[in-house]
């Protein structure tokens, strides 16, 4: 009975194993926190562990379930907090060295600019559009999820991807995107207004995440000259001793600015053929300590 047991856990470690990451990535793209998904995780293999497994058709499915309905309800008291916090909220940024995708088909679903529209959409329907254009699901499958019929759950796809779309732009290539960053980041470096300027989309937003514990902007900075003078400004105040690396966050490259090896602010852009037209700059420390400085 005894190696019964065992084995029959081994199996259910083994089942969770395998799924992990995209669990993970479920909850990280409905969330946009690292801890937040972490705790949904685990609550998840809880369950899991405490089901009776031979009932269980599909590990897969069970557990992306029981994930995706977790996460709806955790999106449902995060959007109250989010609204009583100080200054812009961002997501959490989140290391993609290892994994671009995060357990997904799809990169662009991490991507800061797309988290932050998602934070517009009912926890429905962003359970809806992560499933299918982040994990491609099918509509029967989603349904089940939400215990809905097939043809509502294409509706709540439906809004949610035109929701997304009044927004949206084309994205560009990854050496495109990093080109902009390179040369934000050359004249950032040397204070250059005139360069810093011509990577901007005439129409640029900065918006800033301290969250109340370090200093940071309280409202989007708009437009080409006002952004401009704000990240030189930035760099003017920065203390002696930063460094920046160019690292992978949310499935692109971003900057981690870092004293004394100890990231203090991240920096990630949103390009279009106009050139950026977002920068994300994250300096809340408590969102920051995944990140370690590459040696």
């Amino acid at each position: 009975m005894s190696h019964a047991a065992d084995s029959d856990l081994d199996d259910a470690v083994e089942a969770f194993q395998r799924v992990r990451r995209r669990l993970f990535g479920i909850a990280y793209r409905m969330l946009g926190s690292v801890s937040e998904a972490e705790d949904i995780v685990q609550e998840a293999w809880l369950r899991w562990q405490s089901t009776d497994r031979t009932l269980v058709r599909s590990p897969e499915a069970f557990l992306m379930t029981t994930t995706t309905r977790l996460a709806i309800t955790a999106a449902t008291t995060a959007r109250v907090r989010h609204e009583v916090y100080v200054g812009p909220w961002l997501p959490e940024p989140v290391s993609t060295t290892d994994d671009p995708a995060l357990g997904a088909e799809s990169a662009e679903t991490l991507a800061v600019a797309v988290l932050l529209m998602l934070e517009r959409l009912t926890p429905t329907e962003r359970a809806v559009y992560v499933l299918r254009e982040a994990f491609e699901y099918p509509f029967a499958q989603i349904a089940e999820v939400l215990e809905t019929s097939e043809s509502n759950a294409r509706q709540i796809g439906r809004r949610a991807r035109l929701h997304l779309a009044e927004e949206r732009h084309e994205p560009v290539s990854d050496s495109e995107h990093d080109r902009l960053l390179e040369a934000l980041l050359a004249a950032m470096r040397l204070g250059d207004l005139e360069s810093l300027e011509a990577v901007l989309a005439e129409d640029v937003v900065s918006i800033s995440d301290g969250g109340g514990v370090v200093s940071a902007s309280r409202r989007p900075v708009v437009g080409r000259d006002h952004v401009g003078r704000f990240l030189a400004g930035v760099v003017r105040k920065a203390r002696a001793g930063f460094r920046i690396d160019v690292v992978k966050v949310n499935s692109r490259s971003s900057a981690l600015i870092s004293y004394d090896d100890e990231p203090a602010v991240v920096i990630s852009i949103d390009g279009s053929a106009a050139g950026i037209e977002g920068i994300y700059v994250v300096a809340n420390p408590t969102k920051l300590q995944g990140l370690g400085v590459a040696r």
